[in-house]
């Protein structure tokens, strides 16, 4: 701008001199004549418009011709397809199906407790015994007197086939001998409550009464808490948005942070049922867990797999731009020659993020060279150079 005013100042310089008839400019502010002031105005407006657009069109061939100049050094991505699968990340709690507390079906003192915490246990094994209060020397008693009833009731049966005796002495010794036996099974199957056995294969996790308490049915005389860490499950809410992206053999990844490992599995169930409270819906995965080292309640990081492309172009999301509408863009180098090129700026659709990475679903082609490096301060049309 300094060498146009000068080139300006210069020229008029030598119009004033060469003019002798022409009023200077001084006269002409001293005549205090607005029009005549207005009308010089004007003219040494003209010419300095003629002269910037000259200056601007020798700028223009210099740079052509100027070998010396600077450029603005940049990297290049290359665009490819690439394979993209992208994950929901969720968190979720471990939960297992045979985690249960063992009540007692009678009461009576805890007589003996046959486990310790931390014991494997099979499904049916005796845990603990309460008191029966005399009910297995009944059962003995009953068992003598339906013995009896049955060797009466046989020879009785017998009798009467032969066709000795009444029919009433035969009736009559039936009906006892069959009430005996019903009361014996029932007694035999109250006394079969004061055993407490494993309903499931699992682990002793804790024993909450000890021999000596005195307990009985029902909430505060917990006995057992048993665990079995073969059945894991973990249970997350997925928002309903993701309701046909997410299915049954999705594959999941499960992060254990304060294990530090991490499995890969797969969605083993989905919940048809949305919860209105907060608009998702649960699904279940199943956890291999062999060592045991994962237990119920444990926190986890869900990545379950929701979309998958195998000709995806992806960049990263630090070369990507916005305008002033609100449109992104990138930098792409045309009209490469000898490492120097032109930055266009062209505006792209996104996809799906992951990490630092984002999909371009629109607006760039296999092939196109992005600008990396340097994106933020290009500006588009400028020439630009590809560091090798």
């Amino acid at each position: 701008m300094r060498t146009i005013y000068s080139i300006v100042f210069i020229t008029l310089f030598f119009i004033g001199c060469g003019d002798k008839k022409e009023k200077s400019l001084e006269d002409i502010i001293a005549s205090k004549d607005l029009k005549e002031i207005r009308q010089k105005k004007s003219e040494l407006d003209a010419k300095i418009s003629e002269i910037s657009e000259k200056v601007k069109q020798l700028n223009t061939e210099i740079e052509k011709l100027d070998t010396l100049k600077r450029v603005p050094l940049i990297t290049t991505l290359k665009v490819k397809n690439e394979v993209f699968t992208h994950y929901l990340e969720l968190q979720g709690n471990v939960k297992t199906k045979q985690n249960v507390l063992i009540y007692p079906e009678m009461p009576g003192t805890l007589e003996r407790v046959f486990v310790t915490e931390g014991q494997k246990v099979k499904k049916g094994q005796i845990l603990a015994k309460i008191d029966d209060g005399g009910m297995a020397q009944q059962v003995a008693q009953l068992e003598a007197t339906t013995a009896l009833a049955k060797t009466t009731y046989e020879r009785q049966k017998r009798l009467w086939e032969q066709k000795i005796g009444s029919e009433i002495q035969f009736l009559q010794t039936k009906t006892n001998y069959e009430a005996q036996k019903s009361t014996l099974a029932q007694l035999k199957k109250q006394l079969a409550k004061a055993t407490i056995r494993a309903p499931f294969s699992g682990i002793i996790d804790e024993i909450i009464k000890n021999q000596g308490n005195i307990v009985a049915p029902g909430p505060g005389s917990e006995i057992f808490r048993i665990v079995n860490l073969g059945n894991m499950y973990i249970e997350a809410d997925v928002p309903e948005t993701y309701i046909n992206a997410i299915s049954k053999g999705k594959a999941v990844a499960i992060q254990f942070p304060v294990l530090g490992k991490t499995i890969n599995t797969q969605v083993r169930q989905t919940g048809n049922f949305i919860n209105p409270a907060n608009r998702t819906f649960k699904v279940e995965i199943g956890i291999p867990n062999q060592d045991r080292s994962i237990k119920p309640n444990l926190t986890a990081k869900l990545k379950i797999n929701d979309y998958t492309s195998s000709d995806a172009i992806l960049i990263p999301q630090s070369i990507i731009s916005e305008n002033a509408k609100g449109e992104q863009y990138v930098y792409v180098v045309e009209n490469i020659k000898n490492s120097i090129g032109v930055a266009k700026q062209t505006v792209v659709k996104t996809g799906k993020t992951q990490g630092d990475i984002i999909e371009v679903l629109a607006g760039v082609s296999v092939g196109d060279q992005l600008i990396e490096a340097g994106a933020r301060t290009v500006k588009d049309g400028q020439e630009v150079k590809i560091s090798e």
